[in-house]
């Protein structure tokens, strides 16, 4: 029977550095609640469409914003005898929520305003224009709090993004609320409320697609698993490679585990831990299970063909 060694890794570098972004996500949904709070109710009283329907949307944005806040706190905690890993993928669940979210709200925006098109019903142009405007600087401010951490966490993208694509759908509104003033077409107000739908679904798209693919464990996009196949089958010693596994542990964090074939035996503990940092500074894997194994005999690992996991 072959011998098996396990060298279990487990490094953490600055890749893996969390950010507290607790300050900016209870800014962000202050300052979003108080938003919506005042464009529902001028929604109402100007009887816009586009201001319901964007102020629907920001409601959404501050579930959104709650979910991510909640998922970076439970993401800090550390493992127990039934979460072995803490709960880092609630990051992922909550990226995925949000996308869901943002995309069930644009389809009652949207649903909403082809009703509408066929009825137009009179609204206040410049009322809209006023409160749009506030709100380009509420959501373009609060997509500023998470700008910085937008690239290295899909959770705190999916915040960014949401904020982000409301600054540039409100502006839209202004837009559309400043050419009912000079016009009084009232079909304009619908109109707009569909362009805006069309952005956020193509904008949330890649989210969703991103978030879909981290709760499936595949590889993360950044990762290029061939490249990580090369380095691994190169290093001194190594025959074959077999059952390499690499997914998101959360948002932030990716995990890889590998069986390496070493006919001249366990190269030692040192060289173990340099092949974890090399995956981590190169590849950005921050935890590394690797498991040698010498081929000595005729019995195959069971998890050698590919098709096998």
């Amino acid at each position: 029977m072959a011998h098996h060694d396990h060298g279990h890794l487990h490094v953490r570098g600055h890749g893996a550095a969390k950010a507290d972004y607790g300050r900016a996500f209870a800014l962000g949904i202050a300052l979003n609640l108080g938003y919506v709070a005042v464009e529902a109710g001028f929604g109402i009283v100007s009887g816009s469409l586009a201001l319901l329907a964007d102020a629907g949307h920001n409601l959404g944005d501050v579930l959104g914003l709650a979910l991510s806040w909640g998922a970076a706190v439970l993401g800090r905690r550390g493992p127990s005898g039934r979460f072995t890993y803490g709960l880092r993928s609630s990051s992922i669940l909550a990226a995925l929520a949000n996308a869901i979210i943002l995309m069930v709200v644009t389809g009652g925006i949207a649903w909403e305003a082809v009703q509408r098109l066929a009825q137009p019903m009179p609204v206040a142009g410049t009322t809209i224009a006023w409160v749009a405007a506030a709100g380009i600087v509420v959501n373009a401010g609060t997509a500023l709090l998470f700008a910085s951490g937008s690239r290295r966490d899909l959770n705190v993208k999916s915040a960014f993004l949401h904020m982000a694509a409301d600054a540039l759908v409100t502006a839209g509104v202004v837009v559309a609320g400043i050419a009912i003033a000079l016009t009084g077409i009232g079909w304009l107000d619908p109109a707009i409320s569909l362009v805006v739908s069309g952005v956020i679904v193509y904008g949330t798209w890649d989210l969703v697609r991103q978030a879909t693919r981290l709760a499936l464990d595949a590889v993360p996009e950044a990762i290029d698993a061939e490249a990580v196949r090369r380095y691994l089958v190169s290093r001194p010693g190594v025959l074959a490679i077999h059952d390499l596994h690499i997914w998101g542990m959360s948002t932030t964090e990716t995990a890889l585990t590998c069986h390496l074939v070493m006919p001249d035996g366990h190269p030692g503990d040192a060289t173990l831990s340099a092949v974890a940092r090399d995956l981590e500074t190169g590849f950005g894997i921050h935890h590394t299970t690797l498991q040698i194994e010498l081929g000595d005999t005729e019995e195959a690992c069971a998890l050698t063909p590919e098709h096998v996991v």
